[in-house]
């Protein structure tokens, strides 16, 4: 693989340690810390199979109020992809998205997807048709994401509520990391939740932009949020070892154990995030729950339990990862009907890890 991707594993070690220069107060913002909580997750939804297809865009009012409906849920979390890779990626397509989010009334974070930027330049979303935004430009489409989904840096979707952003606290050694407003996290449950936005695919480098050589733009683009990621990581696991939490959520959007019928050389660029996921988890001790969406099909699993077939998909150089204390879980989506996980979040808990509960976690599948 490129050295890039080399120095990145050496960053994603390094990190694990933060330093204490950050900008704002250093603390995620909290709610209800020690009680229990119900969240709503779902992602890769609404979904259609051309552009013209809004059936499920057309759904999503009703698959809202079926959250809503539940007295339990105190937030709802989308991992990304508001559309499918046969939709195109245009303003008012994101702009209806953010309008139809109004009708949570509890507070939605949301982490972006592939579909929404990175992939933004593929033909079959528009990309270089004259249809897209900037037309398909991948760093354009992740700018008008932020300015529509995250205009206020620390803010909710739905109901207002406060998160606290990597756009106000950053490692100061690293001042372009304010630009990752999405980039969040909060506690609930004494659970310390983190956002870091990792697109499904490739992590953005495998699949050069408008099928030409990968420009500067493209790999400046995956450098700086890698680090920026990164960084935002580590930040969490200090966090969560200050404040003596229970577990750490991390969620993001990329299934980074997903061939989709490409080589492994195709995940390659997400071997800093596993080795500093698998690191860090270890340093905790404690459980750490992950939630991604991007491979559509429900799965609980652990892929970096040494018996997990797809541990080697990213095993370091002549070993493997061993890490018991960690679970997966990816959130079923891009299907009729919808579907959200209900999950809670109990921190007097200790599950043994099973197809549905993990440490202070239990989780179930709801089709409204």
């Amino acid at each position: 693989m490129r050295k890039t991707i080399g120095l990145a594993v050496a960053v994603a070690l390094a990190v694990l340690t933060p330093t204490s220069a950050y900008a704002g107060n250093g603390t995620a913002a909290a709610d209800g810390f020690g009680k229990v909580a119900t969240l709503a997750v779902y992602g890769d939804s609404p979904y259609g199979i051309s552009p013209t297809d809004t059936a499920q865009f057309d759904a999503t009012p009703a698959f809202i109020d079926s959250i809503n409906a539940d007295p339990a849920v105190s937030r709802a979390v989308h991992v990304g992809d508001i559309h499918s890779g046969k939709q195109f990626c245009t303003e008012s397509y994101d702009r209806s998205i953010a309008a139809l989010w109004t009708r949570f009334a509890d507070p939605l974070v949301y982490t972006p997807g592939d579909n929404e930027w990175a992939d933004c330049h593929k033909a079959a979303e528009g990309g270089g048709l004259g249809v897209d935004y900037a037309d398909g430009n991948p760093a354009a489409n992740l700018a008008l994401v932020r300015s529509v989904f995250f205009p206020r840096p620390g803010g909710t979707l739905g109901a207002k509520d406060h998160v606290t952003s990597q756009a106000r606290e950053f490692d100061c050694a690293h001042p372009g990391d304010a630009a990752y407003v999405e980039n969040v996290r909060w506690r609930q449950a004494k659970v310390v939740f983190v956002t870091l936005n990792i697109p499904g695919g490739s992590n953005n480098d495998q699949d050069p932009w408008f099928g030409q050589p990968l420009t500067t733009q493209q790999s400046d683009e995956v450098a700086n949020r890698t680090g920026a990621d990164l960084r935002w990581l580590a930040a969490a696991f200090a966090e969560a070892r200050g404040e003596d939490a229970k577990a750490v959520v991390i969620i993001d959007q990329a299934d980074m154990w997903d061939l989709d019928g490409k080589t492994p050389d195709h995940l390659a660029g997400y071997d800093p995030f596993v080795a500093a996921v698998a690191a860090a988890t270890q340093d905790f001790g404690r459980p750490v729950l992950m939630f991604n969406g991007d491979s559509h099909v429900y799965r609980s699993d652990n892929p970096l339990a040494a018996s997990d077939p797809l541990n080697s998909l990213h095993a370091p150089p002549g070993g493997t990862y061993d890490v018991a204390n960690f679970h997966r879980v990816v959130v079923h989506g891009s299907t009729t009907p919808l579907e959200w996980l209900r999950l809670t979040v109990d921190p007097k808990a200790s599950n043994p890890a099973s197809s549905e509960a993990f440490g202070p976690f239990s989780w179930a599948r709801v089709q409204p």
